[in-house]
């Protein structure tokens, strides 16, 4: 089961290539990162704990496990108008009922350049159009979606309070905001406005409590001195590559490292 949203840093690739680092039984999954939700759509847990900071995703979320159905039409309707002067409109829009505005959200990711979220001072979302004009997907199955989210909690909050939750046997799996000590280009400074070098040592701290409670942990994490000193003397850690999708053009994207994090277990 493949995700509904394209997102930065979405874990596509971890699930295609690193599942086998991912315990086969747990109790509860917890993700307090959610974005897509890659991991969790492929495990599909029966009992799930899923946050995030991003709060017009969550209700994104939400309105799709409530009522799939009226989402689409909003969403089929959107398919029908789209151009670059609707999208514009769309993208200044206030809608007011939860359907519709997780079928506006679930459009301008299908339809921004290159999946990428991001909103100025005022809270607005304020990427540009991009070159892709499908909105509805030949595979797309939102009441599939529907049911695997009913066994799910949905929390729009902060990491802390979901991992501070975990107990022994839960799963947590954690993909944060590539942030490092020492910011070297514009992407990571980006995201040290939304997840500083304090929050990556609180998260730190945060998943050491859970794990002497008892909860596997599997995660990623920028593949940098700062962040692997972090990690390595607590959790197994190991260096995977995957290929950079955040370029508009397939001949400029490259290979990268990135850290995965993790605890041994039976």
């Amino acid at each position: 089961m493949k995700p509904f949203l394209k997102w930065a840093g979405g874990k596509r690739w971890f699930v295609s290539n690193h599942a086998d680092l991912l315990p086969t039984s747990y109790n509860r999954y917890i993700e307090p990162f959610l974005g897509s939700g890659a991991v969790f759509f492929h495990l599909q847990p029966k009992i799930a704990l899923l946050g995030d900071s991003n709060h017009e995703l969550i209700e994104t979320y939400r309105a799709i496990k409530i009522d799939w159905k009226l989402v689409y039409r909003y969403l089929r309707a959107h398919h029908t108008k789209h151009s670059k002067e609707y999208y514009y409109r769309i993208r200044g829009s206030k809608p007011r009922s939860i359907a519709s505005k997780a079928a506006r959200f679930i459009y301008l990711n299908r339809t921004c350049w290159n999946g990428l979220y991001r909103v100025n001072l005022s809270g607005m979302f304020n990427v540009p159009k991009g070159t892709k004009s499908t909105v509805i997907f030949d595979d797309d199955n939102f009441g599939k979606i529907s049911e695997i989210l009913q066994n799910a909690e949905l929390h729009a909050c902060d990491f802390e309070q979901l991992v501070d939750v975990a107990e022994d046997g839960d799963l947590i799996f954690i993909d944060p905001p590539y942030t490092v000590r020492h910011n070297h280009n514009s992407f990571i400074k980006y995201n040290e406005k939304l997840f500083s070098w304090a929050d990556q040592e609180r998260l730190f701290e945060a998943l050491r409590r859970a794990r002497a409670r008892g909860a596997y942990i599997v995660g990623t994490n920028a593949y940098h001195l700062s962040v692997r000193e972090l990690y390595e003397e607590s959790f197994s850690t190991i260096s995977v590559k995957r290929n950079s999708s955040i370029s508009s053009k397939v001949a400029t994207r490259s290979m990268f490292e990135e850290l995965v994090i993790y605890t041994e277990y039976n």
